[in-house]
């Protein structure tokens, strides 16, 4: 199976994307065929901010369309931020899309958590993974939810995390567990890693980046078919 990404959304999500599917498909003893194209980062914050959904999901056609003339089967958002307008892109796609989304409640809910933090962009936040989590119960930060969002988008875009970002991040991940009953926070923003990866914040960490390259491994191996990974099992 042919994977087709949209990276760029932001640089770093895409590198660990390539990185860790690489890993994935050695350990599985499969070549990785793969193809990705780049979408740009302010683009789809200022259409994310402004709910633009059509734009962005064209936006997203134009990339798959030379994604499909590359030869891919399938193809996937390398940022749960970028799935604002998944709905859209799919009714248009001419590939058909892998979501990041649909697998995560089946994850949370293996892994045993009844309520988890959420972390990402604010739209993420605010919606609680888009509305897609029936088996789990998502909280975000409590006071300051737009400005970890703000922090967030600002890191994204940079492709680099300082210590204040870290600190923000860090701090509201504790308060969501401390206060808020989190059992677990999720690193529902592609590029995270930049923050927390090399770092123990003092609580259990979830990264979804993780659970999206383990389903779209699994179909690039032939392990699971391409209806199930469209449903995230």
């Amino acid at each position: 199976m042919h994977l087709g990404l949209i990276g760029g959304i932001g640089p770093a999500a895409t590198v660990a994307y390539y990185q860790r599917l690489a890993a994935r498909m050695r350990d599985l003893g499969q070549p990785l065929e793969l193809t990705i194209v780049n979408a740009d980062a302010d683009t789809l914050v200022r259409n994310n901010l402004a709910d633009d959904r059509h734009a962005q999901a064209e936006i997203y056609r134009g990339l798959i369309d030379r994604l499909r003339a590359a030869g891919a089967d399938c193809a996937a958002i390398t940022s749960l931020g970028g799935h604002f307008c998944f709905t859209e892109t799919e009714e248009i796609s001419a590939l058909p899309l892998i979501s990041g989304v649909a697998p995560l409640d089946s994850s949370f809910a293996a892994q045993g958590f009844d309520t988890v933090g959420l972390l990402g962009t604010d739209v993420v936040m605010r919606t609680q993974l888009y509305g897609q989590l029936t088996r789990t119960h998502a909280v975000a930060p409590a006071g300051n939810r737009e400005d970890v969002a703000r922090t967030y988008i600002a890191m994204a875009v940079r492709g680099h995390c300082t210590e204040e970002d870290r600190a923000v991040f860090f701090d509201a991940g504790r308060r969501m567990v401390e206060d808020q009953g989190a059992e677990a926070v999720v690193m529902a923003g592609t590029d995270l890693n930049l923050a927390f990866d090399g770092h123990d914040p003092g609580y259990k960490v979830i990264d979804a980046l993780d659970v999206h390259v383990a389903l779209l491994a699994d179909l690039a191996a032939g392990r699971i078919t391409l209806d199930a990974a469209m449903k995230g099992s």
